[in-house]
């Protein structure tokens, strides 16, 4: 069974993303960035992640979040030409204090819609809060930790009945999230306890995994919120 082995409340060290004003993010710390690609079943499930394309290690290093680079997933200053706005408009918060709680007999999940970046880890049997519910069964309470453990936006969180989160381990890194079924090209998936600021200073929570908007829709600023699936 999954554990969780890491506060995912303690920032790592070193690393940091700062949110520009109208232009990119900022990465300072040398914060290992590759391509992740959504693995799916012969049904066309989501199912799994694997690593694709590693970039070399660059510090600072500007990433596009207006999504109309031509050297993506690097800034080449065309957010100034396309008059991009890139109003933030996340609120500074806890987590726990916006999602939303599914509470099954040997399980309980959290939910905060806002942050949904469209994975689709979630709806395979019955999804992941039908399976909650159906936690007393094994089989169900282990996909349904699995599904929200797949989930890279932090949208779902599964918790013990103490209340310990089950996490998975995650290494500080950068992922370009890409989707083969789809050919959506996704968010910037943000792991391991990386401090993101916003172009005031000001820290957003720091979580084990986020995904940052990297098409220039979301309506979630800085975060996705699942608008690349649009296109």
């Amino acid at each position: 069974m999954p554990t969780d082995k890491r506060d995912t409340n303690e920032a790592y060290v070193g690393y940091r993303i700062r949110v520009t004003h109208n232009g990119p993010y900022l990465v300072y710390g040398g914060v290992p960035l590759a391509k992740q690609i959504i693995v799916s079943d012969e049904a066309g499930n989501p199912v799994g992640w694997r690593q694709g394309q590693e970039y070399p290690v660059r510090d600072p290093y500007a990433l596009c979040r207006c999504g109309h680079s031509k050297k993506p997933p690097f800034c080449d200053g065309t957010h100034a030409e396309v008059h991009f706005d890139g109003t933030q408009t996340a609120v500074h918060g806890l987590y726990l204090e916006w999602a939303e709680k599914t509470e099954g007999p040997a399980l309980d999940l959290r939910d905060m819609l806002v942050l949904c970046a469209n994975a689709g880890f979630c709806t395979p049997h019955g999804g992941t809060w039908d399976l909650t519910l159906r936690s007393g069964d094994p089989q169900a309470r282990r996909m349904a930790i699995e599904q929200a453990r797949h989930c890279p936006s932090g949208r779902l969180v599964a918790y013990e009945k103490d209340g310990a989160e089950i996490e998975p381990e995650l290494a500080p890194s950068i992922g370009l999230v890409e989707n083969p079924l789809t050919g959506a090209r996704g968010p910037i998936w943000v792991r391991g306890g990386i401090v993101i600021e916003g172009e005031d200073g000001r820290p957003y929570e720091v979580r084990n995994r986020v995904t940052l908007c990297g098409c220039g829709k979301s309506i979630h600023k800085p975060f996705c919120s699942g608008c690349h699936s649009e296109e």
